[in-house]
């Protein structure tokens, strides 16, 4: 009898370690990582009917419509790669997206069945983020804390003056966790409802927080 299909959707702020925890468990699940950004980058890249339709709205400004992106994660989840499940990260963003996904995968004969949300509190957030620095010739990534370095000590940038981007500065990195908290709030208790949301403590070693998301799922 073939196992029932695994799907797990990790949950967390930006700057929870969402991406590296679901490196870690994408091994350990033997599940492939489904990415949105990813999926959204592919598939305009590659100029697919779903892209096209995406791009549009992009180039317009203009959020892409729910449908699209549940057809391209749809899609996605069709793939050979992922007869056994998967392991969704950024997706579902909405609580709209959320009941499409569980409509989706229920015609299926499927459903989601663990919610690993990673909780970190909001000022460790904005310190991860807003102390994150850039060398302006190579790219690498540095922080104020964690990494510390006044210069890139990578030869081939001669010590260029490392930088901080936009997008990182603490006014900035606040109002992306206003928008992801008035977006995600909704989602976690749709899923706790359902039973299925884990909450794990993303304010600790990098090693527990892997060994907790293990326990959980």
């Amino acid at each position: 009898m073939t196992p029932e299909p695994k799907y797990i959707i990790l949950l967390g702020p930006p700057g929870s370690g969402k991406g590296t925890q679901a490196a870690e468990l994408k091994e350990m699940l033997n599940l492939p990582h489904v990415s949105s950004g990813d999926l959204f980058r592919h598939n305009i890249n590659n100029k697919t009917a779903l892209g096209l339709k995406a791009k549009t709205y992009i180039d317009q400004g203009e959020l892409v419509p729910d449908a699209i992106t549940i057809a391209m994660v749809m899609d996605r989840l069709s793939q050979p790669d992922c007869q056994k499940g998967a392991l969704l990260d950024g997706f579902p963003r909405t609580l709209a997206q959320a009941e499409a996904l569980d409509k989706a995968l229920s015609e299926q004969g499927h459903k989601i069945e663990k919610v690993p949300l990673i909780n970190v509190p909001q000022e460790v957030v904005i310190e991860r983020l807003s102390g994150r620095l850039i060398c302006r010739k190579c790219q690498a990534t540095f922080h104020k804390i964690y990494n510390p370095f006044e210069t890139c000590p990578q030869h081939q940038c001669q010590g260029e003056y490392l930088y901080q981007r936009e997008d990182d500065k603490p006014e900035t990195v606040r109002s992306r966790l206003e928008v992801y908290w008035e977006q995600t709030s909704p989602l976690i208790n749709y899923y706790r409802e359902q039973g299925v949301l884990v909450e794990i403590d993303g304010n600790q070693p990098m090693e527990e927080v892997t060994a907790d998301l293990r326990a959980a799922i």
